[in-house]
């Protein structure tokens, strides 16, 4: 096979791919790894065990299975708990939670 016809099969079968995308694109990882552990470490080793409370978002039956179940369940904690955050403050917290243990696309 000669190289044009090798590079356009490339080309044609990368673009019939579905494009994987980050569900929470252009999130702080930054500023929610610091906002993680202020707001959320504490409660999820007293309800959920672990160093670091991250057994909640590793255990088998975990409820979150999707992106959008993530967004929810940050909005929830957000309302349950009265914390003062802001619906992009709950992104970056997705995206955060997102890399380091749900690994959604």
């Amino acid at each position: 096979m000669n190289l044009p016809r090798a590079l356009t099969a490339a080309l044609l079968l990368s673009a019939s791919l579905p494009a994987l995308a980050d569900p929470f694109p252009d999130a702080d990882l930054v500023a929610a790894k610091k906002m993680h552990a202020e707001l959320c470490v504490q409660c999820h080793e007293r309800k959920f065990g672990g160093e670091d409370g991250s057994d909640i978002y590793t255990r088998v039956d975990r409820r979150v299975t999707t992106p959008s179940a993530l967004a929810q369940q940050l909005t929830a904690c957000t309302t349950m708990l009265n914390l003062d955050l802001f619906p992009e403050d709950e992104h970056h917290l997705a995206g955060y939670l997102n890399k380091h243990y749900y690994k959604f696309e």
